[in-house]
């Protein structure tokens, strides 16, 4: 060992450092508890208080992206090897759990540590000596011990042989819903403007260190927060016309002016650009002529929309950079004014430039290539895909546009169709591909509705409806034909699970509450594949007939609130669905899109 001190010492010094470091005891700079537990808190679920809910998945995400614009050219964070292993730390253990497979940012850093791997196994800076040698091979073996592809593997287990004993600290320490609160706000407190954090070791470390604390606090909360609210089914329901689903949009249009500030949408005093833009969107839904006041809330709102745009040509205030400027697409295109058109043009370019491509440094052969996630090509999924992809439909893109031609890869990675979709994904020892049902789950290997075990010991993600539609959507928007085996076998599946009581799809979860997160979400993405589809009559694995367009207008209007026009998840409030301006959004974008004709 090239160390002056001793390599036992150093190594258990180390260790003990960096694990506290990362996931346990406090350090110098670190949010700590300002008071100990009282005994009225307790330390139990049962006696904890009620702690209002925190999301930390989105916060997270725009810490990991700013941590994403910190690759250096040659693959590295920080310039060397330290900053390189904390970055890695941070991508592996955060709730996202990148892993070589979803991209450059991930693959080229695992590279740079490789190719930075000496003789004799370690892993540091060609400059570094005597103790800063092995902090960096501690650290760089911190960082490959949570990457299991077989490259990886190769670096770390070489590395092993440069230590005298095995490293293997304990990650485990437990942390209570309440503690996991606390602690997950005091370090968004400290965190700045940018989503980073500063401090003496600089701010691609202390992000790193933050965004896994982070991740510690998400497994406890989702680990321990108890569900507060009994699941209801759905109201009953009969068909409805045309005329009730317009009066239907109408008392949400009511809802909405309500609900707004000056016309738009979001916190008091900070309209948010994605209600606002959704909220836009749904407006138009109500046919013409509209009311005055209606009116013009929508052309003073799509004229804010279109002053947010910078210099890029995105429509956001820093997060979500697909999700919002996609969204603020669909409602300015749908007004269908010319003054917007070259504000459409520039979002549009902005979108095809976040497809992960070979301008990111991806390949056709890699898992995520021709996807689009939230704020670009950080693990991509089916859902802001489809979004995206309709965007650049309303924007004038064309089905062979190679933005579509290279969005059909990563549709085929989603379909459980294993004729066209090859993918084995190992995880844990575990080998995920694809099924044959024709649905889809949420991104490649990956589904919110977890994972059917065959008898050979692999896994097959749970096609379930909403991505189901958002393939189908998809397939549509790239150009496939009707007799298209991929198009036949999403229709199938579509059609043998036709549902309007739940999200189809999770009946074997154990959270009674998963058949009906997203709901709205459902609806909508129904409404517009169905409609986009041209079929009329739904006919279901039973043989039964849904009028689909009469039905969903009526399950809409019965889940509609009597007393002031909105809609609102009662059963599951995730993914914003407990914003009554959203999921009337959703609901009012649904009810447009499955508007049965006049009747004779």
């Amino acid at each position: 060992m090239p160390c002056s001190k001793n390599p036992l010492t150093i190594l258990t010094l180390l260790s003990a450092l960096v694990f506290d470091f990362t996931l346990g005891t406090p350090l110098a700079g670190q949010p700590t508890q300002d008071e100990e537990p009282t005994q009225e808190q307790g330390s139990s679920q049962e006696t904890a208080p009620a702690l209002p809910e925190i999301d930390l998945g989105p916060e997270i995400d725009r810490s990991l992206r700013w941590l994403r614009g910190r690759q250096a050219p040659d693959g590295s964070y920080g310039g060397g090897v330290s900053g390189t292993a904390w970055a890695l730390e941070a991508f592996a253990l955060s709730h996202r759990k990148y892993a070589r497979r979803d991209g450059p940012f991930v693959g080229r850093a695992l590279d740079f540590l490789a190719a930075n791997q000496r003789d004799s196994g370690a892993i540091h800076d060609l400059e570094a000596t005597g103790f800063e040698r092995t902090e960096q091979s501690v650290m760089a073996w911190l960082a490959l011990s949570e990457y299991d592809d077989p490259r990886s593997v190769a670096t770390a287990t070489k590395l092993k042989r440069y230590f005298p004993t095995p490293l293997s600290p304990d990650r485990s320490e437990p942390q209570t819903a309440l503690e996991a609160h606390e602690s997950a706000l005091k370090w968004l407190r400290k965190r700045r403007d940018d989503f980073s954090w500063g401090g003496s070791r600089g701010a691609l470390v202390e992000t790193s260190v933050a965004i896994c604390a982070l991740a510690r606090c998400q497994q406890s909360l989702n680990k321990t927060l108890p569900r507060t609210a009994p699941i209801a089914g759905l109201p009953p329901f009969s068909e409805a016309d045309h005329l009730q689903n317009v009066e239907s949009l109408k008392r949400g249009a009511l809802f909405l002016l309500a609900a707004s500030e000056d016309g738009l949408w979001g916190a008091q005093g900070a309209p948010d650009l994605g209600l606002t833009s959704m909220a836009l969107g749904a407006l138009q839904e109500l046919p013409e002529p509209r009311p005055a006041r209606v009116q013009s809330v929508i052309d003073e709102g799509l004229v804010w929309l279109a002053e947010h745009q910078g210099e890029d040509g995105a429509i956001h205030d820093g997060k979500l950079k697909n999700y919002l400027t996609s969204s603020a697409i669909l409602a300015l295109a749908k007004s269908g004014q010319e003054c917007f058109v070259p504000a459409i043009k520039r979002a549009r370019d902005f979108l095809i430039r976040l497809q992960a491509d070979e301008g990111e440094g991806y390949q056709d052969g890699d898992l995520y290539y021709g996807g689009i996630g939230y704020g670009g090509d950080e693990r991509p999924d089916l859902s802001n895909l489809q979004m995206a992809l309709e965007a650049l439909n309303a924007a004038g893109v064309e089905a062979g546009d190679a933005s579509f031609v290279r969005a059909l890869k990563f549709l085929d990675r989603v379909q459980n169709r294993s004729e066209s979709n090859d993918t084995r994904i190992t995880r844990g020892g575990v080998v995920v591909h694809a099924g044959d049902d024709g649905g889809a789950g949420y991104a490649p290997g990956e589904s919110k509705a977890g994972f059917k075990t065959l008898a050979d010991g692999t896994q097959v993600p749970r096609s379930y409806g909403s991505m189901t539609y958002a393939l189908l959507k998809g397939f549509i928007f790239a150009g496939l034909s009707r007799d298209d085996p991929r198009m036949q076998a999403a229709w199938k599946w579509i059609s043998e699970h036709y549902s309007l009581d739940v999200n189809p799809g999770f009946e074997l979860s154990a959270d009674p509450s998963a058949p009906y997160q997203g709901l709205y979400y459902y609806f909508h993405t129904m409404a517009r594949c169905l409609d986009l589809y041209g079929e009329e009559v739904v006919v279901d694995g039973a043989g039964r007939k849904h009028a689909w367009r009469r039905q969903l207008s009526g399950r809409l209007i019965s889940m509609q609130r009597k007393d002031d026009g909105s809609w609102i998840n009662e059963n599951a409030p995730r993914w914003w669905e407990g914003n009554p301006v959203l999921a009337t959004s959703y609901a009012m974008l649904s009810l447009g899109a499955a508007l049965p004709p006049k009747e004779e």
